[in-house]
């Protein structure tokens, strides 16, 4: 797909080192091996929208000043027929270049080609990734760091979809082991007080407090009595454990439903433990020589995995022996396998059985320590997690209600769910107020999250839109409609070049958001789209404007309706038309 700020950057650097080859050949500069420099957009662009340092660097090679070297350039360059009008030395040899109406003919023309996959590009064509996110614990409600990392990995996921990738969205069902034995624990305790007394027997110390719990327990009560009353301890937890599971699972697809998150696979750690997928990915370690015995247990060597591992990073001996590396026991002396052999093997599953290119996480600040025992372990299985494997890191959420720290549900009374909040606030407004920079504590402000004006972003946003369209549904009845042609040049106004130039922006903003891992880019490009529309508008009449001049700023205008749609489609939410 077209992106106007590379195709302009490509053409700024092409003519550069064609001016000096021209440059070289009639001697007015001499023939020497020069790079091709790198074309930036100015942070003042009152000088020149592009710029190249090609004079600068090319210095020492050619034994000239940056100036007299920009000079020769300048003098053997032909901008006929490109995107710029003209080109001029600034500071001490950077060579400035003004954009003409071809290039903004040429933003407009993409916009109206390309439709709903403007924007787009094919940067990750081939490649297979998964994004894992949420992954919550089935033995309660999601709760707002959830709610952040459902977006976080939706709109990253739909990021990199745009950028070409075969993407696939994963929820890990952690049905097994130490959570789900205290999960079964804690409701067969609220069954027996229900039907024995509460003094019957005592709640474990480390037992899920929750409601929620003593709901589970009334509601398998309700169903089927004391038929638990007399089955042994295994077979009653086993039963109590699977009947809140088969509660809360469809619990939380729902509110991930009304979330607008649509998983492809629920991967449910309890068929790696039944298909010995667990098991043999610890015997491979150990034939591999990462583990060994003591007391009963096997352990894998992390510290000697680690400390090969940050050897490659190039981490110095010296700070490496302060990090104070431990093993790992990965099968307890009672035979169980832990947590973390589960998760070595279900990353293993993720490359070597499911072919994955690349598997991208989004976990809670609190699992950083996790992470590079993690893609150690990989590396020690020949998986290359290192590379192959990649942590988004997402930091705390704090919920403010016009300024006050908020924590309980005015409803319920406990703390906020994700449930809770969708019943406070549009789904459209966590969303993009989710989609924030993820290294970043964030602050949710429900009062500003439901407020009706520019001060609220997403409203601000999805009003650019509607006012688009209002004025579409105006216009057509006075019979007119977006033009199929029109003469763009017209369109010479700051205002009208600014709202272009941010429709462009658009397209850099997806390949930034994929590189960087961080889809708020596009809620910032939006938000911006948004402003210069609103600026635009104010600056450039459309109705009662002369015919030819109208015609123009009314492509204009829906040329921005479509990249906003795009954007606001990207992270999930609605483009109203009406508000």
């Amino acid at each position: 797909m077209t992106n106007m700020i590379q195709n302009a950057k490509d053409q700024a650097a092409a003519l550069a080192m064609a001016a000096y080859k021209a440059a070289a050949a009639d001697g007015t500069l001499p023939e020497a091996e020069v790079k091709t420099a790198p074309v930036e957009i100015p942070k003042d662009t009152a000088n020149g929208d592009y710029t190249t340092t090609f004079a600068l660097a090319a210095a020492k090679a050619l034994g000239k000043p940056p100036r007299v070297i920009a000079q020769a350039l300048l003098d053997h360059m032909d901008l006929a027929g490109t995107y710029f009008t003209s080109a001029e030395i600034a500071g001490p040899g950077f060579l400035n270049f003004r954009l003409g109406d071809q290039w903004y003919a040429g933003v407009m023309n993409a916009v109206e080609t390309e439709k709903d996959v403007y924007g787009t590009n094919d940067s990750l064509k081939g490649q297979k990734i998964m994004v894992e996110f949420v992954s919550a614990n089935p033995t309660g409600p999601m709760h707002m760091g959830n709610a952040r990392g459902g977006v976080l990995g939706d709109t990253l996921a739909s990021v990199l979809a745009a950028c070409g990738a075969d993407v696939s969205r994963e929820f890990y069902v952690n049905d097994a082991g130490h959570q789900i034995d205290k999960f079964a624990r804690s409701i067969e305790v609220r069954y027996l007080q229900l039907i024995n007394g509460e003094d019957s027997i005592a709640f474990p110390e480390d037992g899920y407090q929750g409601e929620d719990i003593k709901e589970l327990a009334k509601a398998y009560y309700d169903e089927h009595g004391d038929s638990l009353l007399n089955a042994s301890e295994q077979k009653r937890q086993d039963a109590l454990a699977q009947f809140g599971l088969s509660v809360n699972l469809p619990r939380m697809k729902t509110d991930l439903e009304r979330y607008k998150i649509h998983y492809d696979t629920w991967f449910y750690e309890s068929t790696l433990h039944e298909s010995g997928y667990v098991a043999e990915t610890v015997e491979l370690l150990t034939e591999k020589g990462w583990t060994y015995e003591k007391d009963g247990a096997l352990w894998m060597k992390t510290a000697d995995i680690l400390r090969e591992h940050f050897r490659k990073q190039g981490k110095k001996e010296a700070d490496i022996e302060k990090l104070d590396l431990k093993d790992d026991v990965l099968r307890r002396a009672n035979g169980f396998y832990t947590y973390f052999a589960a998760d070595i093997a279900y990353h293993r599953n993720k490359f070597a059985v499911r072919g994955f290119d690349k598997v991208i996480n989004i976990w809670g600040a609190d699992h950083h320590g996790h992470v590079a025992r993690l893609k150690g372990a990989l590396d020690a299985l020949g998986l290359n997690g290192s590379e192959r494997l990649d942590i988004v890191l997402m930091q705390l959420v704090k919920l403010l209600r016009d300024g006050e720290v908020v924590r309980m549900s005015k409803r319920t009374g406990k703390a906020i769910s994700l449930h809770d909040l969708l019943d406070e606030v549009s789904v459209d407004a966590a969303r993009w107020y989710f989609n924030a920079k993820p290294d970043t504590q964030m602050e949710f402000d429900l009062g500003l999250a439901v407020r009706e004006d520019s001060e609220n972003p997403i409203y601000y946003v999805e009003y650019a839109h509607a006012r688009i369209c209002s004025l579409l549904r105006a216009l057509e009845t006075d019979g007119v409609t977006v033009p199929e042609t029109a003469d763009l040049s017209l369109l010479s106004g700051e205002a009208e070049k600014a709202l272009i130039k941010q429709i462009a922006q658009y397209c850099e903003e997806i390949k930034l958001a994929a590189r960087d891992y961080d889809p708020s880019h596009i809620n910032r490009c939006l938000q911006e789209l948004a402003a210069c529309f609103h600026r635009f508008y104010t600056a450039c009449r459309i109705r009662g404007e002369e015919p030819q001049v109208a015609a123009a700023r009314l492509k204009l205008a829906d040329d921005t309706r479509m990249v906003l749609k795009n954007g606001l489609k990207l992270i999930g939410v609605d483009a109203p038309e009406k508000m």
